[in-house]
């Protein structure tokens, strides 16, 4: 027979969803074969030609055995000789066991969008495919950051599931100011700004939201905000706020020298006086009422505002750390949830001066809550490790805290919380925002993020949430691979995990690229980059030694670039770009080591007008928006201005 039907055992939008994107990927892996999708209520396992699409429990199948099958996924994958099933632990399950399946078949999605599609054929009928596995880690996301348009987050939700994310986190109410960043072409003046609006982005939103169910991916939402927008200040990004300040919201900010007011003009960065019941009454009101207008929301982050050294310093507020408000807060939220019937989860942080836990408070209800640990001013050039010897953290003092920067200090303060909270927690991560742009040839990160997701167990974490811009696929998107694989699998080999992607992303050449990103890796020594390490005697010829194997490397991507495949087609011409890149940021470095600021001024203009005329070509891999705001900051400091 030529046909295959797939069947799904259960009314679902998910499982809809994941029995078309079996068919869409067999019909391009076997053309000849006509497969058609049914509905279904019983497993018939002798039947011929057809896959079953369901739940664990539809087929009562003893295994895989997960904790909580809302939040953690398992596969259970039986096919032989064209017939058999795919299940999971939930409905998402079903469709990253549909996912699974494929990459057994031979399908991989090296990057977001339809060219980073490699898609082999094969008859499906005679295909054999067996796993039965769970999930090392419950919480395996991303969450919107840098520049982008509407269509690079669809891709990046589309593509999350196909490699092993289970979760999607869409910042602020709107996610305005990622999305104007983008159709404003702030940092490429050789583009015109196009119009564009807050009830724009919220119509994204809306969009995406639905992309997001569509594929039964944990929705995390909001985080920014609950300080200034339930008194009725927009809290769309961290610019300066140009609207009139009502004098009934100034009495409620944090005092900080004496007064009252935004903090540095920015709502989003200005606390409030915790110890005034109004102003928790206010948030935890305006937390439930948005709850109830968006029930389809599972993770609700509550923070408090950004920044550090920002709370506020009168009589009331000294007498308590603001993690005990922080605390007493979450508790009042939850008492109001539970009255309404409202099951949501509320993720509270660990986080700048709430690093420092509670003295006095402590969470009534652990199952309501999960805490994320956010360690943004961490080092990342050493990973996550066991602590030995216990570390004890510093004495909190108001408004003149000093953050930790490496492991074991970070490490310190999680331990603290975790005395005090045993329930869900995950780490909040931000290796791929800016310390990528330290390691030009992704391979040292990529090792970090690696040893970080199998320590996560062991400091008693379970997941990441990735806090990174989107287009981070330039030159490879090496990194997010080897993140989505290992929260998938800790015990997964690393070196056969890079072997495997780059051979899938750049075909036979694919282990001369390993040696190649290596070398830019190695010489371009990223912790001396980012200041944690002093420069060798030798370091500044490094660049040379740079430009060297750049040239080396020309000839291997031009015998490549003609090769008849899109998707490594274009993965060698992003690493042609990059090349191009790459060496004039060589000659950057080098004349800023050498303290040669105008020559570094002179070549990163060049290269700015390089990349902004070639934006539309690398507009889907690389963010120019985050990578100049980067880099002009390391310019102006070179050069002894103010970064701001």
């Amino acid at each position: 027979m030529n046909t295959l039907e797939i069947i799904t055992l259960k009314e679902s939008e998910i499982l809809d969803f994941a029995s078309e994107e079996l068919k869409k990927y067999l019909e391009r892996m076997d053309p000849e074969r006509d497969i058609l999708i049914q509905k279904g209520v019983n497993y018939k396992a002798d039947r011929e030609n057809t896959i079953y699409l369901g739940t664990i429990d539809q087929f009562a199948l003893e295994e895989p055995k997960v904790e909580d099958p809302r939040f953690d996924d398992g596969i259970y994958i039986d096919v032989s000789s064209g017939k058999g099933m795919i299940s999971g632990t939930n409905e998402r399950s079903v469709l990253l066991g549909v996912y699974r399946f494929l990459r057994e078949l031979g399908c991989r999605w090296i990057r977001p969008g339809k060219d980073g599609e490699i898609i082999p054929k094969k008859d499906v009928s005679l295909v054999d495919v067996k796993v039965v596995e769970e999930a090392s880690y419950r919480h395996r996301g991303i969450c919107i950051e840098g520049a982008v348009s509407y269509e690079n987050v669809f891709d990046i939700i589309d593509w999350s599931p196909k490699v092993g994310f289970n979760s999607y986190f869409i910042q602020f109410r709107e996610g305005y100011t990622f999305f104007d960043r983008w159709y404003s072409h702030t940092n490429n003046p050789l583009k015109e700004k196009e119009p564009f609006s807050v009830d724009k982005a919220r119509e994204f939103v809306r969009s995406l939201e639905k992309e997001i169910k569509r594929r039964g991916l944990l929705y995390h939402a909001v985080g920014h905000g609950w300080t200034c927008e339930p008194f009725g200040i927009p809290g769309l990004g961290w610019d300066l706020y140009e609207g009139e300040v009502p004098e009934d919201y100034i009495k409620y900010t944090a005092e900080i020298n004496g007064k009252r007011g935004l903090w540095e003009g920015i709502p989003l960065n200005t606390n409030l006086c915790y110890s005034n019941p109004e102003v928790r009454r206010i948030i935890t009101d305006s937390i439930v009422e948005y709850l109830e207008k968006h029930p389809y929301i599972d993770l609700l982050h509550f923070w408090l505002a950004d920044g550090a050294n920002n709370q506020c310093e009168c009589e009331e507020c000294r007498k308590t750390l603001p993690s005990d408000f922080y605390v007493m807060m979450l508790n009042e939220l939850d008492e109001k949830l539970t009255s309404k019937g409202i099951d949501t989860k509320i993720v509270f942080l660990l986080y700048v001066d709430l690093l420092w836990p509670p003295e006095k408070e402590h969470i009534k209800n652990p199952d309501r809550f999960i805490m994320m640990f956010a360690p943004i001013t961490r080092s990342y050039s050493d990973t996550f490790k066991p602590i030995d010897t216990p570390i004890g953290i510093p004495e909190y003092r108001r408004n003149k805290l000093a953050f930790p920067k490496n492991i074991e200090e970070n490490i310190a303060f999680l331990k603290e919380w975790q005395k005090i909270f045993k329930g869900d927690s995950f780490d909040f991560d931000y290796h791929l925002m800016w310390a990528h742009y330290a390691d030009p040839g992704y391979m040292d990160i990529t090792r970090i993020i690696y040893e970080d997701i199998k320590n996560l167990k062991i400091i008693g974490l379970n997941g990441l949430i990735s806090c990174q811009i989107q287009r981070m696929f330039f030159p490879t998107g090496l990194p997010m691979y080897v993140m989505a694989s290992t929260l998938w699998d800790d015990g997964i080999d690393l070196e056969k995990l890079i072997n495997e992607y780059l051979t899938d992303s750049f075909g036979s050449d694919g282990t001369l690229v390993k040696e190649y990103l290596d070398k830019l890796s190695l010489l371009f020594d990223p912790p001396v980059l980012r200041k944690e390490r002093p420069p060798s005697p030798g370091f500044i010829e490094n660049f040379a030694k740079i430009r060297e194997i750049l040239n080396g490397f020309e000839s291997v991507i031009k015998r490549n670039l003609p090769v008849q495949s899109s998707a490594i087609y274009k993965s060698w011409l992003y690493l042609d770009y990059h090349r191009r890149m790459v060496d004039k940021l060589s000659q950057i470095l080098e004349s800023i080591f050498k303290n040669d600021i105008n020559s570094a001024v002179e070549v990163w203009e060049e290269l700015k007008l390089m990349l902004q005329r070639e934006e539309d070509v690398l507009q889907a891999v690389f963010d120019l928006f985050e990578f100049t705001s980067v880099f002009e900051r390391i310019i102006k400091l070179a050069s002894g201005q103010s970064p701001a």
